[in-house]
C-alpha cells in the first residue's frame, strides 16, 4: 500500500533571510562610509588647491552621494535570496500558495 502523505517542503539554513538588526546594521554601515566618501570629497574640493577638473569632480561627488547613499539604504533584503515554493500536487485539495489571499 502506497503512503498518499504530502511531502513536506524542506527549509535549509540558506533559505533563511538575515535578521532585521544585521539588515539595518549592514544599510547602515553602507550608508556611514557613502556620506564619509562625500566629505572628504568636500573638503579636498574646497581646501585643497586643485585644477578645475578635479574640483568638478570632487563636487560633483559631494553632490550625488547622498542620493546614492539613502537610495542605498531604504533597499531592503537585497542579498535575500528568492522565496522558493514547491510546485503543488495534481489531486491536492487545498489552495496554492501563490492563490492564498481574501477576495471581496
Amino acid at each position: 500500500m502506497r503512503s498518499w502523505r504530502r511531502k513536506q517542503a524542506v527549509h535549509t539554513v540558506t533559505d533563511a533571510r538575515p535578521s532585521l538588526s544585521t539588515d539595518i546594521r549592514r544599510r547602515e554601515r553602507s550608508y556611514l562610509i557613502k556620506m564619509g566618501i562625500r566629505t572628504i570629497c568636500l573638503i579636498l574640493a574646497v581646501v585643497v588647491p586643485l585644477p578645475w577638473p578635479y574640483k568638478l569632480l570632487f563636487i560633483a561627488g559631494a553632490v550625488f552621494l547622498p542620493y546614492i547613499a539613502v537610495i542605498g539604504a531604504n533597499e531592503r533584503g537585497k542579498d535575500a535570496p528568492p522565496p522558493t515554493f514547491q510546485t503543488p500536487e495534481a489531486n491536492q485539495s487545498e489552495i496554492p500558495m501563490h492563490r492564498r489571499e481574501i477576495g471581496s
